[in-house]
């Protein structure tokens, strides 16, 4: 039997012009082992280094005891912030969503050209292994605003699965000013979907998806506005 992975994964959501709202839905590259092709949340595994010191003092809105026992206690105390982290570094590095405030805690701003287009380059050399998260916050002076995340349940892959993974799943809503990317390395397409729809659309050989996904959109798609969405899972 296989080991599961520590993981992370998080519902970005956001609201519409009709009082309802959309969440983010990404396609894994067909190449990918894990559910290669298939529509998912972003995320992805949880690594030492989301917990390490040099990130933990870059957290900010939840501490290691707090996320310790948020998760029952099966952590940790940092190994349990790590995947609030992950959920961070992970938006990021997908789709170029970042949960993150400065040194005041004022909410970051994508309304300059030019510094998008750094913060752009500053995720691919993430990705690419150039850099890693912990220096790119340090380097901008940044902090994970995890207050922004809301945990709300856990799924582990079957035993028959070569690849397992432990994951913990989160909610956020899309900050203002910033908007997810439509493609990435780790990413082949995205799309914004109201809950519901997303699930008339599961039987089409276009739209593969699988279970706890589904699962997680099945919940979603009982809650029919934005304020109920909130109310729910207690979203800033």
């Amino acid at each position: 039997m296989v080991r599961p992975r520590f993981a992370s994964t998080v519902v970005l959501v956001r609201s519409n012009e009709n009082g309802g709202f959309e969440v983010l839905l990404t396609r894994r590259p067909e190449e990918m082992r894990f559910l290669g092709g298939f529509y998912v949340f972003p995320g992805g595994t949880v690594h030492a280094s989301d917990y390490s010191p040099k990130i933990l003092e870059r957290c900010r809105g939840i501490s290691s005891a707090q996320a310790q026992g948020i998760l029952a206690g099966r952590h940790e105390p940092d190994e349990a912030l790590g995947h609030w982290v992950a959920v961070v570094r992970e938006l990021f590095e997908e789709v170029g969503v970042l949960l993150c405030v400065n040194e005041k805690g004022e909410v970051m701003q994508f309304n300059d050209p030019t510094e998008n287009r750094r913060l752009e380059l500053a995720r691919r050399a993430i990705v690419a292994g150039e850099t890693d998260f912990g220096d790119f916050l340090q380097s901008e002076n940044l902090f994970c605003d995890l207050s922004k995340t809301r945990y709300f349940d856990h799924w582990v892959t079957p035993e028959t699965y070569s690849m397992r993974f432990d994951t913990r799943f989160y909610i956020a809503v899309l900050p203002v000013d910033q908007s997810a990317l439509s493609q990435s390395e780790e990413v082949t397409d995205s799309l914004w979907i109201k809950a519901g729809a997303a699930l008339a659309r599961m039987d089409r050989r276009d739209f593969p998806i699988l279970p706890p996904t589904t699962t997680v959109l099945q919940r979603l798609s009982r809650l029919s506005t934005w304020n109920q969405l909130r109310t729910e899972f207690k979203l800033p």
